[in-house]
């Protein structure tokens, strides 16, 4: 699949990304709150105008940890070489999750840029965003899980939420230890707390599993990358880079 073009879309928890490889290099990434079929045909036909894309129909891997509209799904079906991530697609890792049918298709994506990236090494990939998910991989190409935590934007949630007075945060920025408002001790906890929660984590992971690598990625990557004091690899997008891996793995490069 040498110098083809591959449409690749990521249905997270919080946004939608639509981006498009030519081998294993990104050359354009959109994203969206929600993606209708008509934005989606609209972003095909500019990238094909301006890009070129074979004439032959192109390849595209669709990853969804949320529903997916139905027209985007028949969409994909008409007018690409379509596939469906699933517990049932074949991977370069080896899958040793006890409920591969309940595990997130971003925890496999992240788990296979993971193994790509650094081959024969023991890595935890720390994904912040809605949620902070670990997860582990080892240099065997073995994926043996990991830990689902709270995101940050949900610890505040939930603390305006059962209470009756705390308000709700919306904007912050990193905090110091001792917050001399309601609203900066709220910040503080949360921030301060979930950062030595991973500094924590990850000592364990070390201790336990002879981590090598620990890589960082996530929409809230930024509140942990300059705090933590294990030393990290911060990556963006690395779902789309293991969701393109994936592809070439079941489609041949």
């Amino acid at each position: 699949m040498s110098g083809k073009i591959k449409l690749l879309i990521d249905y997270g928890n919080s946004l939608v990304k639509v981006a498009f490889f030519r081998d294993d290099k990104m050359v354009e990434l959109h994203s969206f709150d929600r993606l209708i079929s008509s934005v989606l045909r609209k972003l095909v036909n500019n990238f094909r105008a301006s890009h070129g894309i074979p004439g032959q129909k192109a390849h595209a891997l669709l990853s969804g940890v949320r529903e997916v509209p139905p027209e985007i799904i028949t969409y994909l079906t008409d007018e690409f070489e379509y596939l469906r991530l699933d517990h049932k697609t074949a991977l370069p890792v080896i899958v040793k999750y006890k409920t591969p049918e309940t595990l997130g298709q971003d925890r496999i994506a992240l788990a296979v840029a993971a193994s790509g990236l650094y081959p024969a090494e023991n890595i935890l990939v720390i994904d912040a965003g809605t949620c902070i998910t670990f997860d582990f991989v080892n240099k065997n190409k073995e994926y043996l899980g990991g830990g689902i935590s709270p995101g940050i934007l949900m610890r505040f949630r939930a603390l305006h939420e059962f209470t009756g007075k705390l308000p709700l945060i919306t904007q912050f920025e990193n905090s110091g230890l001792i917050g001399n408002t309601t609203a900066d001790s709220i910040i503080s906890g949360v921030l301060n707390g979930a950062v030595a929660e991973v500094d924590t984590l990850i000592d364990r992971y070390r201790n336990e599993f002879a981590v090598e690598k620990i890589l960082l990625t996530g929409g809230d990557m930024i509140y942990f990358d300059k705090r933590l004091k294990n030393n990290i690899f911060a990556h963006s997008n690395l779902v789309l880079t293991g969701l393109n891996l994936i592809l070439n793995y079941n489609v041949g490069k």
